[in-house]
């Protein structure tokens, strides 16, 4: 008998306990060796036509892929940032080649759909493959079996194998521009504050704008501020404006937002000190400090080992204005004045105002779009008197009267700077 002796409680339990450990041990480990890549095929050539478009749609077109990163922060693996049913899809396997050896390699994905999914039968997920031993591969295709013809799958770049010095400090992520998006005037503005504020790169996901708003764009992308990565959703999924599902039959909410943000930080982590999460009508402002850098510098000190810091969100209602700033030459192009905006809504009764972040993207596995879902190290809301994210927009409090709005002039501190910067943007653009 495998538990014999002496029928006491504690030699019971003691042995219950023992078998438990050793089964959940063996278990683990046939786990982790299912995952492990196995040679399917030797002697061969890295064949298949590499994929070039944002967004690709797998045979089952049940799984999207966008883009897969190398990951060795626990162990050396592929991570691949894709949108999955929550539901149809239950295998995958990751498909290495091996050059010079030309070796084929098959890893059983193990597939983490994000929890902040809002409802929708859609939703953004890790597919997570452990690499093959002595090699570094370069590209990896994803299929449902683990049997097939290499040729006859796509290949995916596998990004951020190489470790780089970062290039910039801060790199601000957009997602997603789409609903023909002509807030001209008001982005100009938001991309002349990031670049004030310590901002050298802007990533924008891009579904569709306007011509005028395409015009300014590319005045970005030439002067190297803007990186424009084409999102075409719509073409493969129904996409709700809305962030939560209310039984319309669409398939994934506000354009796939949380999707292109974990895109965003990954294609970022070895680049970019800081990451910084939020939409074009949303500006953190310091109000201790004149940039992003003193202000971070600052907070790390204070938080020692934060990677996540929150800033919360007040509304600037762009239906409250003030005369000032009231530039004739900006009267002729679509969009918003924020410099006329500077009252904000007072705080909701037991309503939490959401929050945007500022992130160090090595310590990110995965990010939602007011809080991150899976980190290394700690979060930290950080204090209103320190800063506060500018968000002018329609409000949400319709029925205040203007006497019972704040009045917070803090952007105009930076209004000599901003006025200069908007009006060379537009007289090489629109003007």
């Amino acid at each position: 008998m495998l538990c014999g002796g002496k029928k006491s409680f504690f030699a019971t339990a003691l042995c219950i306990i023992t078998l438990t450990s050793a089964v959940t041990v063996s278990y683990l480990r046939l786990q982790r060796l299912s995952h492990q890549p196995k040679v399917i095929q030797e002697g061969s050539k890295c064949r298949g036509k590499v994929a070039n478009s944002t967004i690709t749609a797998l045979k089952d077109n049940k799984t999207f892929i966008i883009s897969p990163y190398f990951d060795d922060r626990e162990s050396k693996v592929t991570r691949i940032i894709g949108i999955v049913h929550h539901e149809d899809v239950k295998q995958l396997y990751c498909w290495f080649c091996c050059q010079p050896s030309g070796k084929i390699y098959v890893s059983n994905a193990k597939i983490d759909v994000h929890s902040d999914r809002f409802g929708f039968p859609y939703g953004a997920a890790d597919i997570v493959c452990l690499e093959p031993e002595n090699c570094d591969p370069t590209h990896v295709s994803v299929h449902q079996s683990a049997h097939g013809n290499i040729d006859q799958l796509p290949r995916f770049e596998i990004k951020n194998r190489q470790t780089e010095p970062f290039s910039v400090d801060f790199t601000v992520c957009i997602s997603a521009m789409f609903g023909n998006y002509n807030n001209v005037l008001q982005f100009i503005q938001s991309m002349e504050m990031y670049k004030i504020l310590g901002a050298q790169k802007v990533v924008i996901y891009k579904n569709n704008c306007s011509h005028l708003m395409e015009k300014v764009l590319k005045f970005y992308i030439e002067e190297g501020t803007v990186e424009i990565i084409p999102w075409p959703i719509s073409s493969h999924l129904k996409v709700s404006p809305k962030w939560h599902f209310v039984q319309d039959g669409t398939h994934i909410g506000y354009y796939g937002q949380i999707t292109a943000l974990n895109d965003c930080i990954y294609r970022n982590m070895q680049r970019s000190r800081f990451v910084v999460l939020n939409d074009a009508d949303e500006i953190i402002l310091p109000l201790k400090h004149p940039d992003w850098k003193t202000m971070m510098s600052s907070l790390q000190e204070q938080n020692p080992g934060t990677g996540i810091f929150l800033f919360e969100n007040h509304i600037f209602p762009e239906t409250c204005s003030t005369h000032t700033f009231n530039i004739s030459s900006w009267n002729t192009v679509p969009g918003v004045n924020i410099l006329q905006h500077v009252h904000r809504e007072p705080d909701r009764k037991d309503v939490i105002n959401p929050r945007k972040m500022i992130v160090d993207p090595q310590k990110v596995i995965q990010t939602s779009v007011h809080s991150v879902l899976h980190a290394y190290g700690n979060s930290v809301n950080v204090p209103m008197d320190v800063a506060l994210i500018y968000h002018c927009r329609k409000p949400l409090q319709r029925d205040l009267p203007r006497e019972s709005l704040i009045r917070d002039t803090t952007l105009w501190r930076y209004n000599l700077s901003l006025i200069r910067n908007v009006n060379k943007v537009l007289s090489q653009t629109i003007l």
